[in-house]
């Protein structure tokens, strides 16, 4: 479907002061950026939650360059001039100004922008029908609820293989074998940086911060610049770990479902991530305390079936790569399959439990393990809907708000608007180096979504970049990645906007080594 982008200008006669500004100085931004031509097309991907702080120019961008949601009808004019095409983006921007105050307000990010999609829908239906486009702008919203759905089945199932491992005490246990090994402060700053590096693309960027930073806190009440240090340090390291795997970030995973970069294709950039890792890793090391922490004896036994859960969701990810890239299956089903290898395993457990109970009660009898018996008075079956329950729903919810509050605003043609401008005057790797820089201070999400959904005609190492900025780019501020966002609160106190900061300059320098290693090293891929 080909949409026509309205002059901008046009803009002016129906919006209010403020408005005309905001919209005009974001093209004017725009218009100095990304050298890749645009292929407005089809609408694709998906969303993720990050707050973020900044001023309203910075989160029209979310906006502007996000999804267009254009089903393949014939002809479907843009709408921008419109009156009720500027209230959509007053109530988008509005509800995403709510998301960034989600920490002030004490409001879940999903309500606003919940909100905000069901009314800019009914303006688009009544815009649409007003110019005979029903059938159009039906076509679009169902193409949107589809590809949401894909997402949210696919981090239902990671979320809840996630959720049965902790729940099987196996992230304590790890936690536990750190903390008793006796290392010193030097010693735990590589090997959680590292972990999180290595981890990060099974378990997700998030899940992987959060775990690590329990491992600092713990090691490192004594020094809280070890902590502050640390949490900076595994930020870093989960989202450049996360940049090189589909499921190591919400982007990738994108990127992956796109079919723009295939599976084995993103382990490319597992040399340029583990640089954006490694040179702000090596300038902070030298900044940590020598000493070695307080030493603790604390012991962890984990429940029985927590190194099944792991093998069957090691098993649940490859039924969902080898469907995705020897069937084109989408990897929702594959992932939606291994949620049944977790199902008969909670069966197995709980038909066994009695058994197990009694198996493990008479070896800590034997061995006087006093915190088992405790653990075995008050134990329960598994029930693998518990951990399904604890799923990160605000979130998954916040994905549906946002992609249908972008694909509205997609079919009323901003994005054709926008890409007709932003891929015109600088080159590609200025462009994608730029989206790193944007996806630190507004949001990887929109910005990625916007790139995926223009489909601009780039070759594969361009791709490849803009995987790995947008992955890594987040990293320069605390408040830039999901995982910088969950630290700031586990680490409260510790881990602050202010400690990260301190860090930026390396951080940044780490961000521009791994685009050159990348250059360097695929340079056959341009």
């Amino acid at each position: 479907m080909t949409v026509h982008a309205a002059n901008p200008i046009c803009v002016n006669a129906f919006a209010p002061g403020f408005l005309v500004s905001l919209i005009n100085g974001v093209l004017k931004l725009l218009t100095g950026g990304l050298d890749m031509a645009s292929n407005s097309g089809s609408l694709f991907q998906h969303y993720s939650g990050r707050r973020h702080y900044f001023p309203a120019v910075m989160l029209s961008i979310g906006l502007l360059t996000s999804p267009g949601a254009y089903a393949a009808t014939d002809q479907v004019q843009s709408y921008i001039s419109h009156p009720l095409a500027i209230l959509s983006v007053f109530l988008f921007v509005v509800a995403y100004a709510f998301v960034m105050l989600e920490e002030k307000l004490h409001m879940r990010k999903s309500k606003p922008v919940l909100l905000a999609a069901g009314l800019i829908w009914f303006l688009v239906a009544g815009i649409a029908a007003m110019n005979g486009e029903t059938e159009a702008a039906n076509e679009a919203l169902a193409h949107n609820l589809l590809e949401y759905s894909q997402l949210l089945l696919f981090l239902l199932v990671a979320m809840t293989y996630i959720n049965a491992m902790e729940e099987r005490q196996l992230f304590d246990a790890l936690r536990a074998w750190l903390v008793n090994r006796g290392f010193s402060y030097r010693s735990l700053f590589w090997i959680t940086g590292i972990l999180a590096f290595f981890i990060s693309p099974v378990a997700d960027n998030l899940t992987t911060a959060l775990l690590m930073c329990a491992v600092l806190v713990k090691v490192g009440e004594d020094s809280p610049r070890f902590i502050g240090m640390g949490c900076v340090n595994i930020v870093v390291a989960a989202n450049a770990g996360g940049a090189f795997s589909p499921f190591g970030d919400i982007t990738t995973l994108m990127v992956w479902q796109k079919g723009v970069v295939e599976f084995v294709e993103f382990f490319d950039l597992f040399v340029p991530s583990l640089v954006n890792f490694l040179v702000p890793a090596a300038i902070m090391h030298v900044f940590i305390p020598k000493e070695p922490p307080r030493q603790t004896t604390e012991a962890v036994i984990m429940k029985r079936g927590a190194r099944r859960t792991v093998a069957f969701f090691l098993l649940t990810i490859l039924t969902a790569v080898l469907g995705h890239n020897y069937l084109h299956l989408p990897a929702a089903v594959g992932m939606m399959m291994g949620l049944a290898y977790l199902q008969f395993l909670g069966y197995y457990l709980r038909m066994s439990f009695q058994k197990g109970v009694e198996r493990e009660r008479l070896w800590a009898i034997n061995h006087q393990n006093k915190r088992l018996l405790q653990r075995l008075d008050t134990a329960v079956p598994f029930d693998v809907f518990n951990p399904m329950a604890r799923a990160e729903w605000d979130t998954l919810l916040f994905f549906y708000g946002v992609v249908l509050c972008v694909g509205g605003l997609g079919f009323l043609g901003y994005l054709a608007e926008i890409s007709d401008l932003m891929y015109t005057d600088w080159n590609q790797t200025a462009a994608n180096t730029m989206v790193g820089i944007l996806s630190a201070i507004v949001d990887n999400i929109p910005v990625m979504f916007a790139v995926l959904s223009m489909e601009p005609d780039m070759s594969h190492g361009q791709w490849l970049l803009v995987t790995l900025t947008a992955g890594v780019g987040g990293s320069m501020l605390s408040i830039g990645s999901a995982a910088g966002v969950a630290l700031m609160g586990q680490a409260r106190g510790y881990y602050t906007m202010t400690v990260h900061l301190r860090w930026t300059p390396v951080i940044m320098l780490g961000y521009a080594a791994s685009i050159l290693v990348h250059l360097w090293m695929n340079a056959e891929l341009f």
